[in-house]
């Protein structure tokens, strides 16, 4: 999961990579070193990079590309950090540079990562949409992530994060796309209510989703449905941040 504070880094990152000891994780492991920060942490919170034959760092998300991986955390302030004080370079240990525009490429990525999830469980009949079926499935207990647009209707949403509280286990309530996005998952031009039933691909969008909003630099926001929009109020904090 995913935690971060008003202030910045989190408090299991915000550690000085020069005062990081101890020796490096395996490249084999699960486990790898942000170069911002010097914290160990598994590899689904943080990014992989690399240098490109041109000399530029390139982003790897699904950790395939040939060289020296450059793992920094999934938070908008450690990718910051790593590109003003030319981390990425004294990792490399070679001249590279970090594009200006390298978070808007990340955050691009991992967006479109997330929806080509949501279309997948879509394709193996893991995923529904639409208010009424995602309501049948929460009823069944078979939800284990409930997508809401984030300019959908408040109350509509409030609706469905009090349904999903009181299932066990809580689905996890994703509020990040907007309903074009979502759309695009379900091969429509609008949708408001999707769930994704548990499984491998509702892991790995949750997963990816806590990434997308760690580098949006809204860490700290991924939770059960029904901690976010409470209430019905228009204005509660999303359990993952709004954003299409």
């Amino acid at each position: 999961m995913v935690r971060g504070g008003g202030e910045g880094l989190s408090e299991t990152t915000a550690i000085p990579p020069e005062d990081a000891a101890g020796p490096e994780p395996d490249e084999r492991g699960p486990l790898r070193r942000c170069i911002a920060t010097g914290a160990v942490r598994p590899k689904a919170e943080l990014i992989r990079f690399v240098a490109g034959p041109d000399g530029q760092v390139v982003p790897d998300l699904a950790e395939r590309l040939p060289g020296r991986g450059l793992w920094v955390s999934a938070e908008r302030e450690a990718l910051l950090r790593a590109q003003a004080k030319g981390l990425f370079a004294k990792a490399a240990r070679q001249s590279v540079r970090a594009p200006e525009d390298l978070i808007d490429r990340v955050e691009a990525l991992l967006r479109r990562s997330c929806i080509d999830l949501i279309g997948m469980a879509r394709r193996a009949g893991q995923a529904v949409a639409g208010y009424e079926k995602v309501k049948e499935w929460l009823a069944e207990g078979r939800a284990a992530v409930l997508l809401a647009a984030s300019d959908g209707a408040a109350d509509g949403r409030a609706k469905l994060a009090a349904l999903a509280a009181a299932v066990r286990p809580t689905p996890v309530l994703l509020e990040i796309f907007s309903a074009d996005a979502l759309g695009m998952a379900f091969a429509r031009d609008r949708m408001v209510h999707a769930a994704v039933a548990r499984g491998g691909l509702a892991e790995r969008l949750v997963a990816e989703a806590a990434r997308l909003d760690g580098i949006r630099g809204r860490a700290d926001r991924v939770g059960p449905a029904g901690r976010g929009v409470a209430g019905g109020a228009a204005d509660a904090a999303p359990a993952f941040s709004v954003q299409g």
